[in-house]
């Protein structure tokens, strides 16, 4: 059965470099996680955005949030945690 997951990865455009290794680190992630049938969308978001401001409410980027809800804000959770993230979200 294959699962699916979307990350959005909120931040400043342009992205900075924080924001740059989040959307690398889902990257990564990502492809460690479709041996397991674990299909990843990834979009990267403007945090200036009205509409992202009026979903999520981050005030601090970068952000990162799995189908909607915000997990991580205003730090940069590595490739493990990212995983394990995903992995906690398809269960």
């Amino acid at each position: 059965m294959e699962k699916k997951v979307n990350v959005d990865v909120i931040g400043p455009h342009p992205p900075c470099p924080r924001c740059t290794t989040v959307l690398k680190n889902a990257e990564k992630a990502a492809s460690m996680l479709k041996s397991e049938n674990i299909e990843v969308t990834i979009k990267k978001l403007d945090i200036a955005s009205k509409d992202v401001v009026s979903k999520y409410g981050v005030l601090m980027s970068p952000a990162f949030a799995l189908n909607g809800t915000v997990k991580v804000m205003g730090r940069i959770p590595d490739v493990k945690e990212v995983e394990r993230l995903i992995r906690e979200v398809v269960k």
